[in-house]
């Protein structure tokens, strides 16, 4: 009896509710303390840094001192850097002479008087702000998205000059912040900016690294060697996938790693062995045996009689790889399916912003106060849960200024996931357009237009310049389109649950189809059924402005207004009609639509370079930016 105990207990723990993915500013290894368990303050100190000269470590270039109890500090040379925060590969430190009391908004170009040496160098994943520059060419302005604090922990303005110095234009290697001062600048500060994320911690973070002459014997039997980006002949260690530590001979090495009721596990916690838990476990089953024989009859019965699959999933190799999907995922926050259901009102149908393919989607408050919107998808199987956890890993790595940030997800009991997305305060694009946001004038054109383009560019990205391609099957206004409080969009609710069948070529055209039927209701602010009909009706017999939304007045706009609404219906008409075929893609819709915003006269260069931003570093920059008579596309017969 007990062999079928421990399968049930197996396939309960599985179907736990609040099996949740854990935050991560990035994916590295969980930070675990040292093997003298350091702390001062309340930073545990990891290896192989240490306090104890008699703790192992790999040098004494990566000594610390205490202060007090409370203050820890990284001595190189003579000079002291206060530390703030420890990374997988690195080490965050302030700029000399700030307390922890005290904190300057810039600092002179040689008060960071270090650039590098055999064991640390400033890492490329600062982002710095320059004050006082003579040249500001040198200044990137697809840096300014980032969110950076200031001293008192609010989001800082615009800086007068911003520079990642993963860049490598203007900044090297080995250089030090004193080499801006061939620009002319006399101050700067800097925040770590994670890959990944768009939020920034003030501080200098410092890679560290291991001279490759020094390595023999380094890494512990299940951990790779990894090259250093800023030090030079520099290495780590690194655990291989699925496993977490340090990677060290000398440190902790590497074990595993899985998640258990909802938190996270390791080592012999992990083994599916019941040494540790067996007397637990008949202790468990003692009590609750009169309970459990008929279940586990039951379940027996059953496994008797249902028909083995090819190719069928065991369920510890199933737990085991879900295991790894988390640990990959790690991006996401841990929602407790409580912290989402309190959020949402229990899922209440007047929270819910859509219900469509992708899944419904339910707006929430969180209990600090921060808004949220919630996607639930239903998986039927442990295949799906793992394809769908692969597809929040892949939408979690991608940070761009229109795509709605995912915070998290949870499983619930069975194979039910919970998608939590940033939700602005601003609503759905569907509120505006139906002027259900309480505001007293709807959407201008101009806002119209710079939404569309800024949609489309998102889409083209997301489908020409991230691989695997992210389609996102199932655009709408509602629920699927956020916008901020400067009306820039954010885009949520992915298909995450589309076999690798349907990620093709009919995906990005039904994409297209779905972009025609968006631009419809942006020029008619009505999304009826028979809209698509009515409107190339309309279109083809010269009759626009008797569709267009009567709030745009479009008898009263100028005449390069009027044509930009023509334009748009006929990049509208031509997604409907040839989007299915493939002779018009998401890159060529984005293309025309971003040459029509830019050349708007009342929007100003700020909208035009958050166009240009999209595909800032992207070969569809290059493609987007050209002419839009260069490129073929198909157009309708009509007097548009």
């Amino acid at each position: 009896m007990l062999p079928l105990l421990l399968v049930w207990f197996t396939l309960v723990s599985l179907n736990q509710p609040g099996i949740c993915l854990q935050h991560r500013q990035q994916l590295q290894p969980v930070l675990l303390p040292n093997g003298c368990d350091d702390k001062c303050g309340r930073l545990h100190i990891p290896f192989p840094f240490h306090l104890n000269t008699s703790c192992a470590s790999v040098s004494n270039a990566l000594h610390l001192s205490c202060l007090n109890s409370t203050t820890l500090y990284l001595h190189i040379g003579i000079q002291s850097y206060r530390v703030l925060d420890f990374f997988s590969d690195g080490i965050l430190v302030d700029f000399p002479g700030t307390g922890s009391s005290t904190c300057r908004q810039y600092n002179g170009l040689n008060s960071f008087n270090f650039a590098g040496n055999d064991y640390l160098g400033i890492s490329d994943d600062n982002v710095i702000g320059l004050y006082d520059c003579e040249d500001s060419s040198l200044c990137k302005a697809d840096c300014e998205t980032n969110e950076l604090p200031d001293c008192d922990g609010n989001r800082s303005g615009a800086l007068a000059c911003c520079y990642p110095l993963s860049d490598h234009s203007n900044w090297h290697s080995g250089d030090g912040f004193s080499s801006f001062a061939k620009f002319g600048c006399r101050g700067v500060s800097s925040w770590v900016v994670p890959r990944g994320t768009n939020s920034g911690k003030r501080g200098v973070k410092l890679e560290w690294a291991i001279p490759r002459n020094k390595s023999q014997g380094l890494c512990a039997s299940n951990a790779v060697m990894v090259s250093a980006t800023t030090v030079e002949a520099g290495v780590r260690c690194s655990c291989q996938d699925g496993l977490v530590g340090d990677g060290f001979a000398n440190g902790l090495g590497c074990f595993k790693s899985c998640i258990k009721e909802g938190q996270e596990a390791y080592g012999e916690e992990c083994d599916n062995s019941p040494k540790r838990s067996q007397r637990k476990l008949v202790i468990v089953a003692g009590v609750l045996a009169p309970v459990f024989i008929l279940a586990s009859l039951f379940l027996f019965l059953c496994i008797l009689k249902r028909p083995v699959k090819s190719g069928a999933f065991d369920i510890d190799q199933a737990h085991y790889h879900s295991t790894i999907s988390f640990r990959k995922a790690c991006r996401t926050r841990l929602f407790s399916y409580r912290e989402l259901d309190e959020a949402t009102r229990g899922f209440d149908d007047g929270q819910k912003l859509v219900d469509g393919t992708n899944g419904t989607i339910h707006a929430g408050v969180l209990g600090d106060g921060s808004h949220i919107a919630v996607q639930k998808v239903q998986c039927e199987n442990e295949r799906d849960l793992i394809h769908v956890l692969s597809r929040i890993e892949l939408l979690s790595a991608v940070l761009h200024r229109n795509l709605a940030r995912l915070l998290g997800c949870c499983i619930e009991s069975g194979y039910t996931l919970m998608v939590g997305y940033e939700y602005p305060a601003n609503g759905t694009l569907e509120e505006h357009l139906h002027n259900n946001s309480g505001q007293e004038f709807g959407l201008d054109w101009y806002k119209r237009l710079s939404i569309a383009a800024e949609t489309a560019s998102i889409l083209a990205y997301l489908q020409c310049e991230i691989s695997p391609p992210i389609f996102h099957h199932g655009l709408k206004s509602s629920g699927y389109i956020f916008l901020d409080v400067g009306f820039s969009v954010k885009v949520a609710g992915f298909a995450l649950l589309c076999s690798s069948s349907t990620t093709g070529p009919l995906v990005q055209k039904n994409d297209v189809y779905d972009f025609g039927l968006l631009l419809l209701e942006i020029i008619s602010g009505s999304k009826h059924s028979d809209m698509p009909s009515l409107a190339l009706q309309k279109i083809k017999s010269g009759k626009l402005e008797e569709i267009v939304d009567p709030s745009l007045y479009y008898h009263e706009q100028p005449m390069f207004r009027r044509e930009q609404i023509e334009i748009v219906a006929d990049i509208a008409t031509r997604c409907l009609l040839f989007g299915g075929d493939g002779k018009i893609g998401m890159v060529d819709v984005a293309k025309e639509l971003f040459h029509l915003a830019k050349e708007s006269t009342d929007g100003g260069s700020k909208k035009g370079s958050a166009l240009e931003e999209t595909f800032s570093n992207s070969s569809l920059l290059q493609m987007i930016s050209m002419s839009p008579d260069s490129v073929h596309l198909p157009r309708i017969a009509g007097p548009v």
